[in-house]
């Protein structure tokens, strides 16, 4: 990571999915004339816009993304490669302006920009595949049960009940033969940038609403012509996740389609807790009512702007 001249600051725009976060950042991008960087593990793949709720064409061309629909979903990414090129696009934009955006709910993409990850071996990707189609057949209680008995050390990990944590947790034990709990230092990385955090909380009706909203939304824009065009690449590991696995559980008549949007607004509510269990553990995120999001002035955070 460069040391720039200046002091350069860097916005963090998050909170749980449905939440208005695209919507916010944009909003203060255009105001201090910068680009946003999206921080979600999904939404950088190609044909997958209507799934993972990336931000419209209108957003798009009102202010400069890096890693929305950018990469093939056959060239998978991991938070490592988000910390690598997320560095790099932190660089082009401080070049231009002393501000950029970061705008997502993954929390671990996030946590690797600003904090930075261990260095880790590289992991078999035909091993996190096998994986995932076991937690997909046996459910979270067979992954946990499992990772207790081959890797007893994972047994405090945060987040138990994060399919994702577990995948990435077996997957490394199988893959290199050792637990991933002894490659974690928990030391941070020093950035030579200024942080300001910002969560957007909705309360949990109204944010159950708008998922269950949202994907009435999708499906009437096309998520099951976008999901079918993906069938050949169902196996690959962007495609295990929220909105595409219950269609093809669907497809292969395992589901009745409204069972299929049932399970979908319902993983996607789960997938909100789990968001939501990450962002309250850190204490330097400030919690702003998304209802309230048009008030939000620049200068308070001590930027100049609104």
């Amino acid at each position: 990571m460069p040391t720039w001249e200046k002091n350069k600051t860097l916005i963090v725009i998050t909170g749980p999915t449905a939440s208005g976060k695209t919507g916010l950042a944009v909003r203060l991008a255009q105001a201090v004339n910068t680009s946003i960087i999206s921080a979600d593990s999904r939404q950088c793949y190609q044909g997958m816009a209507i799934g993972t709720a990336q931000p419209s064409a209108s957003e798009l061309a009102q202010v400069p993304h890096y890693f929305v629909n950018e990469f093939p979903v056959t060239q998978a990414q991991n938070a490592a490669d988000f910390e690598r090129l997320g560095t790099i696009a932190l660089q082009e934009i401080f070049e231009k302006s002393d501000t950029a955006i970061l705008c997502g709910g993954t929390g671990l993409y996030i946590k690797a920009l600003l904090e930075g990850l261990d260095e880790m071996p590289a992991v078999d990707p035909g091993i996190v595949s096998a994986v995932e189609r076991e937690y997909k057949l046996n459910g979270l209680t067979w992954l946990q049960e499992t990772l207790r008995r081959e890797d007893p050390c994972t047994a405090n990990i945060k987040e138990w009940e994060n399919p994702a944590r577990l995948i990435r947790a077996l997957s490394f034990l199988r893959s290199i033969g050792e637990s991933i709990s002894q490659y974690r230092s928990g030391q941070k990385k020093e950035r030579p940038f200024h942080v300001i955090k910002l969560a957007l909380e909705v309360p949990r009706e109204l944010l159950y609403q708008r998922i269950n909203e949202r994907v009435g939304i999708m499906l009437e824009a096309g998520l099951e012509a976008e999901v079918r065009s993906l069938i050949p690449y169902r196996v690959l590991s962007p495609l295990q996740t929220v909105g595409y696995s219950e269609l093809f559980d669907y497809f292969d008549g395992h589901l009745s389609l409204d069972e299929a949007i049932d399970k979908i607004r319902q993983h996607t509510r789960n997938y909100a807790k789990r968001q939501l269990t990450w962002l309250r553990r850190d204490h330097d995120i400030t919690w702003i009512s998304a209802a309230d999001t048009a008030q939000i002035r620049l200068e308070r955070l001590g930027i100049p702007g609104l």
